[in-house]
């Protein structure tokens, strides 16, 4: 395997070029679903990797479970520095493990207590709660066999700062959010970032591109594009935000200013996949290629680790 096995580790940091093609120069819903696939697929690799480097490197440390064998010099030479890294590999697995283990925990938690907050309100897509904190955001459903469909949750406070106008794109915004399934991908980018602190300029791109995909969705349903940069813009000075992040709220997160302009300006082309000698062509083939070569990488090293350690067990 040698140094390659080190590639998935090192390769999110293409995450950063990546995303600000992304933003700048693909449809919001296009970039959304990319960057979330991307950053997802370069968490795994480089997660399976800290798994490869762990198993390698600490099968000679006394009182490990896995046989002897794999201990041998011919099978911790196929890794470079196998005991240094087989030991920090060690605390970052318990360190990925921990931090995703505690996201998804809080997800859960902030979730089933905005449920809560609604508990006695009438059953309708909107949920009007009397609080002079302005606020909105879209609430994902529950599932089961007593699964309730997705709310909009909005304070009085957030109501009384806009026009009639302004609240039609307010609640057709976060309307976006939950028919997409906007928390989806926010919690996804999140975890990946969990995983590997090189994809955090991914995971707020994606809060920001999901925004931006709302922001469009609700520019075509009120029919007028100011007014939704007007509700934006109106919202995001008063707004508290979404209680939790993987919760899209309609003046959080990201860089309200871009939003407003970008809705001010033209729609959106819709093409997929634009021709690859433009600006976005090259951002969606930089993701491609990045995410294949950590893939293949990280293929690559288990297949090898695998042969590896199958000739070293005794039969």
């Amino acid at each position: 395997m040698g140094v390659f096995v080190f590639l998935p580790l090192v390769l999110p940091l293409t995450a950063l070029p990546i995303a600000r093609l992304a933003e700048q120069h693909l449809h919001p819903r296009t970039a959304t679903r990319l960057l979330t696939l991307v950053g997802t697929v370069l968490a795994v690799c480089s997660t399976l990797c800290l798994g490869l480097l762990m198993v390698v490197g600490t099968a000679q440390l006394p009182g490990n479970p896995l046989p002897d064998s794999w201990s041998d010099p011919e099978v911790r030479a196929a890794v470079p520095y196998d005991v240094v890294a087989g030991k920090a590999a060690i605390g970052a697995l318990a360190a990925v493990a921990v931090s995703c283990t505690a996201t998804c925990l809080r997800h859960s938690r902030v979730r089933r207590n905005a449920w809560l907050a609604l508990a006695g309100l009438p059953e309708s897509p909107v949920a009007v709660l009397p609080d002079d904190r302005p606020y909105a955001y879209a609430l994902p459903g529950t599932s089961g066999r007593t699964g309730k469909p997705g709310r909009i949750v909005v304070s009085t406070g957030m109501l009384d700062s806009l026009s009639t106008r302004e609240r039609r794109a307010l609640i057709a915004h976060e309307r976006a959010h939950l028919t997409a399934h906007h928390h989806r991908y926010l919690l996804g980018a999140q975890l990946a970032a969990r995983a590997n602190p090189l994809l955090r300029p991914l995971r707020a791109a994606v809060d920001y591109c999901a925004e931006r995909w709302a922001d469009e969705e609700a520019a075509r349903e009120v029919g007028d594009r100011r007014v939704t940069a007007r509700a934006v813009g109106k919202a995001a000075l008063v707004s508290r935000g979404a209680p939790g992040p993987a919760l899209a709220g309609f003046a959080a997160p990201g860089p309200v200013p871009r939003r407003v302009a970008a809705l001010l300006g033209p729609v959106p082309p819709p093409r997929h996949w634009p021709p690859t000698w433009t600006a976005a062509g090259l951002a969606l083939w930089i993701a491609a290629v990045g995410t294949a070569a950590s893939a293949l990488s990280s293929a690559n090293a288990a297949v090898a680790l695998v042969l590896v350690l199958h000739a070293a067990t005794p039969l």
